[in-house]
This record gives C-alpha cells, structure tokens and sequence, in this order.
C-alpha cells in the first residue's frame, strides 16, 4: 500500500471515529445525567419536540412525555439509577443517525431489567440532539453490561 493510501485511510478512520464521538455525546450525556439525576444534562440531549418510547411484553407501543421522564427522574438520588449500554451500531447520512444500544439497567445498584434502545439523532445548530428513542424491557435473557 503507498503511503498516499495509508494516509487517506487513517485520516477517514479518525474522521469517522470524530463524528461517531459526536453522535454519541447526547446518548452519554442521557444516561449520565439520570445517573447524576441531573435534569439540565438530560434536557440537553433531546430536541425540542423528541419522542419517547417503550414497547410492552405483548408488543404495545407506549408513549410516555419526555419533560415527564425528565422531571420523574430527576427525582431519583445520584447513583439510584444506571443504564449501561454497549453501542452495538452507528448509521449516518448527513444530519440523521441511528443508533442500536443494548443495555442493562441498576436501581440502586441491583440489576433491574435489560433490552435494547434505538435511537434516531438529528443534527442541530452543529450539534446532534436525539429525536427519538424507542425500547424493549425484560428481566430474562439479558446480557450482562458492566
């Protein structure tokens, strides 16, 4: 390989690996600011009109308010609540991403429930800004995250 290939493919893995750190920053910040039971940090990872969603053992698609979620958790203790997430795959074209995340949630430290997020961001002003999240929730077959 000539060192003009060598050099394309390192600046394009440090680009990409750049802009994958950028689309993960409002997910981080989400699962840090419930941890921290930290309202301003979990405002700041939505935009303005986001959508929350769960999806029930029997497949119904519950809808719950994201300033409600916000407020219920900053509600909690710092520590009372940890989300721990592998991010399984990164998609983007432009200003849109998604995002697979399987987790495991804590409640004051002991294993709660486990499932999967999906995330849909959109670039915003430079700054991506989840736009939706949808999840699963069960107590069997998790993977463990630590």
């Amino acid at each position: 390989m000539n060192k003009l290939a060598i050099a394309t493919l390192l600046f394009s893995t440090f680009c990409f690996g750049q802009q994958n750190q950028e689309i993960e920053k409002p997910i981080r910040n989400l699962f840090l600011g419930m941890k921290n039971a930290d309202p301003e940090l979990m405002k700041s990872a939505f935009a303005e009109n986001a959508i929350l969603q769960s999806i029930s053992k029997d497949g119904t698609v519950k809808n719950e308010n994201v300033q409600e979620f916000i407020a219920s958790v900053s509600k909690f203790s710092k520590d009372d609540l940890d989300e721990k997430i592998i991010i399984d795959a990164i998609h983007s074209d432009g200003g849109l991403a998604s995002v697979f995340t399987p987790y495991s949630f804590y409640f004051k430290g002991k294993f709660s429930h486990c499932g999967a997020n999906s995330f849909q961001l959109v670039k915003q002003q430079n700054d991506w800004k989840i736009q939706y999240i949808i999840d699963t929730r069960r107590k069997e077959n998790c993977r463990a995250i630590k």
